[in-house]
């Protein structure tokens, strides 16, 4: 192990790593497809970000590839194997109720505070500045180490998907997208909806009429708002319901009476969906107010199967397809987005984030089978299988030493729920940037990502990029 002081090191060139951040972060690389050119097929922010890494690199005389404008690298040294860094510069949606601008990256309190903070920009300058770190200080390397910057991390993967296709697999590496010490594990990522048919059958009268129902942006994040358009004989009696259920839940939202109408909108607490417990699910909260009102049977039928199968229970327990191991603990299941419709085919959008021992098919055949009973159908929109490193792979064993050695603290292998770029590469792992103990904000609003726990973070990914390619 080197005795060089890399924090040291670092600490140098903090300001030089806080201006590229800030850069970074102040480019809205949200996934726009609505905008989508054969320049920039994710949209123009997501190209924008890709860009200014890549023109970043080559300006500081690193070797750089753009890859069809969906994916890039940034690569050093010389040798036969490959180490690979993974990271991506896209972002979800912002959301909504921060104090700053969320793509002011504002720095207050020691934090930046940005949409994609944490996930992943400031993560992934810490990695870029690591490498420049162990290029100027000459350190002799007998493998080349690249950094490989994806543009739809959040939502398919179709940019690491086409960089595979046409470039070489890393021999191993990290993704500095999560927790440290160590994820040698991560969770199955099933992405589905459940259907529910238009309704076919006559118009039956009811007391209360939905004339719209809405909540969620991507399925991986808890819904932070929710909206519906009720139609009511006595738009004053739905008023004061609601009012009493926001009460009891203590939530805030709003009844605005429109005529013999009313809007009905809801703000709960985004999170990542790994662990929904980490937010409050807007869409639920506002379908089971619904569930309980005068409706025709075709919309009872959807609000109630919400109520009654998904309110609480983010380990799909009373979806029958809870289930755990001592790898990677517990299922999780968000219900991320929601839409019904009257005309048309309703849906209920997930992402569960399953164990390595699950048996995903078997489970898949009996909850399609048991929905089937309720006129609701599955459809599966993504999967990525459960990764796993071995706990004895040099990788493991040398970003171990690493880690304690930067940190006096034991380095303790992890599993998550999340989904890294790392289950990319046959032999990767998440690493970082998260210290124990450090709030998880991923996903929700005022993203920020620690100053000096970045310098920390940028300290051991130089370490470990020396050491691996040494």
């Amino acid at each position: 192990m080197s005795e060089l002081n890399w924090r040291e090191e670092v600490e140098k060139r903090k300001m030089d790593l806080l201006v590229d951040t800030q850069n970074l972060l102040k480019i809205k690389s949200v996934l726009d497809e609505s905008q989508a050119t054969e320049e920039a097929p994710f949209g123009k922010g997501v190209k924008e970000a890709l860009d200014y890494m890549l023109q970043l690199a080559e300006k500081d005389g690193f070797t750089v590839k753009n890859v069809d404008n969906v994916a890039g690298h940034i690569e050093m040294g010389e040798g036969e194997e490959l180490i690979g860094i993974l990271c991506h510069v896209d972002v979800v949606p912002e959301g909504d109720g921060w104090s700053s601008d969320p793509f002011g990256a504002e720095i207050r309190n020691g934090r930046i505070y940005a949409r994609g903070a944490i996930d992943d920009k400031g993560p992934t300058m810490a990695a870029y500045h690591a490498m420049k770190l162990v290029r100027e200080l000459g350190k002799p390397l007998n493998k080349r180490v690249r950094m490989i910057i994806g543009t739809d991390e959040e939502s398919d993967w179709r940019c690491v998907d086409r960089y595979f296709e046409v470039e070489e697999m890393p021999t191993m590496g990290f993704a500095p997208d999560a927790d440290f010490p160590i994820i040698s594990a991560e969770k199955g990522i099933w992405d589905y909806s459940i259907i529910q048919p238009a309704d076919a059958g006559p118009g039956t009268n009811s007391d209360v009429n939905v004339l719209e129902f809405s909540s969620g942006r991507r399925t991986n994040m808890v819904p932070d708002f929710a909206t519906a358009i009720v139609e009511a004989g006595n738009p004053a009696e739905i008023v004061a319901g609601y009012q009493n259920y926001l009460q009891r839940y203590s939530l805030k939202g709003q009844a605005v009476p429109q005529k013999n109408q009313v809007l009905l909108e809801l703000n709960g607490v985004s999170a990542h969906a790994m662990e929904p417990k980490n937010g409050v699910n807007a869409g639920l909260h506002l379908a089971v107010f619904l569930a309980d009102l005068s409706l025709d049977p075709h919309a009872k039928s959807y609000f109630t199967f919400i109520k009654d199968y998904l309110f609480e229970d983010s380990r799909g327990t009373k979806l029958g397809v809870a289930y755990t191991d001592e790898q990677t603990g517990e299922l999780t299941i968000n219900a991320g987005t929601f839409n019904y419709s009257k005309k048309g085919d309703s849906s209920i959008g997930f992402s569960m984030r399953y164990p390595v021992t699950y048996e995903w098919e078997k489970q898949k055949e009996a909850l399609e089978q048991k929905l089937s009973t309720y006129n609701l159908r599955v459809e599966s929109n993504s999967l990525s299988t459960p990764h796993y490193v071995n706990s004895d792979s040099f990788l493991i064993k040398t970003l171990q030493e690493v880690y304690e050695a930067e940190t006096g603290e034991q380095a303790e292998l992890l599993s998550i729920g999340g989904g890294t770029y790392a289950r990319s590469l046959k032999e990767g792992v998440a690493f970082g940037p998260l210290f124990p103990g450090s709030e998880d904000i991923a996903h929700q609003k005022d993203e920020y990502i620690d100053i000096e726990d970045m310098l920390k973070a940028t300290a051991i990914y130089a370490r470990a990029i020396h050491e691996l390619a040494k």
